[in-house]
């Protein structure tokens, strides 16, 4: 048997930490947000008796560590069953280490193509509490839409969609963010209001010209990456409404209103920066194919 699985990246349309908890992590308020940029995860059957990994994309571990593995020997745990022979395919077009979460995303479509493959007839409840366990964002990539996430980014509430816009994702090829260097940075920062509070007051007013004035993301004002500042800078003389960096970085999105203005803008920065994409809000995570 064979099950394909598409995962979308996510981007960050708010990102505050508001502070260190007792147990070392974060506590974060962010509205994030699905687009159509998607890995495709295979699952087939093998003989080998064991949870085996492939991947198109250089430098992702195909081994133990990675999430798509963890997230298979999780499934198995949960529905108590033996740890069955299966190969998992990762066809990466998601940029790694990007701060799109599509090691996340991949580790969410792990269980809902296993869920599919043995006929568990899990709940979505399940199946999300099998996801906080693998890592912050993957029930968020799991559900998807548009959503507030509190606490270390697991704890979610619906709101009201971003849509008829376009968007542009571009990954500098050039920075790779280190999460704790990242997070040192962060909490050295000058305390401010929350702007996630005004990102969703904006989105349930649905105007777009508030939303995208209230992108915010306190790694990108910790960190001051040059080449984010570059790419930012680029896409407003494009026309975009707003720009931001998601998640730790690097990967920054504008928000446009015109899908000729968005295009324009990723053939003026394909040339320098090849992972750039042209993608749309979606409504939903993880999806069998």
């Amino acid at each position: 048997m064979e099950v394909k699985i598409k995962a979308p990246a996510k981007i960050n349309l708010s990102l505050d930490v508001l502070g260190k908890r007792p147990d070392g992590y974060h506590e974060l308020a962010t509205v994030m947000q699905t687009v159509s940029l998607y890995d495709e995860i295979t699952i087939s059957d093998n003989d080998s008796g064991k949870v085996t990994l492939s991947c198109n994309y250089e430098g992702v571990p195909c081994d133990d560590s990675n999430i798509c593995a963890k997230a298979a020997y999780r499934f198995f745990d949960f529905c108590r069953l033996p740890v069955s022979g299966i190969h998992i395919d990762i066809n990466k077009t998601i940029p790694t280490q990007a701060g799109l979460a599509g090691g996340s995303s991949d580790g969410a479509a792990v269980i809902m193509g296993l869920n599919y493959m043995f006929s568990t007839k899990l709940s979505p409840k399940d199946m999300l509490d099998i996801c906080e366990k693998i890592g912050a964002d993957v029930p968020f990539c799991f559900e998807g839409g548009t959503k507030l996430c509190t606490g270390i980014g697991a704890t979610m509430k619906r709101l009201p969609s971003l849509h008829g816009v376009h968007l542009v994702i571009c990954k500098p090829d050039t920075v790779s963010v280190s999460t704790a260097e990242a997070y040192r940075k962060v909490d050295a920062l000058a305390a401010h209001p929350c702007y996630t509070d005004e990102m969703v007051k904006a989105l349930f007013s649905r105007d777009l010209f508030l939303i995208t004035s209230t992108i915010f993301n306190d790694f990108e004002l910790a960190l001051q990456i040059p080449e984010v500042n570059e790419i930012k800078k680029q896409m407003l003389s494009c026309k975009a409404m707003g720009a931001g960096m998601s998640g730790s970085g690097s990967a920054v999105f504008a928000v446009f209103s015109s899908e000729r203005k968005a295009a324009r803008c990723v053939e003026a920065l394909k040339e320098q920066y090849p992972e750039t994409f042209l993608c749309k809000p979606v409504k939903t995570g993880c999806m069998i194919e």
